[in-house]
């Protein structure tokens, strides 16, 4: 991927900062975020790192990206409170390769004063990868 910096200054100007959070979310990242109208865009821009020996975007990268989203939308509507994932659904819907950026968002759909509902995507260049849902348990 020799056009890297030149992706990460376009990311830039469309408004993406790169975010170091520590832990495991350094390891599946660097993660980008993005404030928009209705709450935060996060993404990842695919690299040798992400992928899987056949080439594609490895199917746990998805699900560790898909993860972190729903439980920081958790977090966000429950007034930052911790929230630790209790089930996760996902069914992926197409393939990424090295290079693409791959775009998350998700959305509460209930919360009770234990649990939040999330559902959300990831999508590249408009095509959605991974459509999924999730219950966290608020904690602490």
């Amino acid at each position: 991927m020799n056009d890297l910096p030149e992706r990460m200054e376009a990311l830039q100007a469309a408004g993406w900062k790169q975010r170091s959070l520590g832990g495991f979310a350094d390891r599946i990242g660097p993660i980008w975020t993005r404030k928009e109208n209705d709450g935060w865009a996060y993404g990842i821009l695919a690299t040798p790192e992400h992928l899987n020996p056949a080439g594609f975007v490895h199917g746990g990268g998805f699900c560790a990206l898909f993860d972190h989203v729903v439980s920081a939308v958790a977090w966000e509507a429950v007034g930052r409170r911790a929230c630790v994932t209790v089930q996760l659904n996902t069914q992926f819907l197409a393939a990424a390769r090295e290079g693409q950026f791959l775009e998350a968002r998700a959305r509460v759909t209930r919360a009770t004063n234990s649990l939040v509902f999330v559902d959300g995507a990831i999508e590249s260049g408009g095509t959605e990868l991974l459509r999924g849902s999730s219950v966290q348990k608020i904690v602490g």
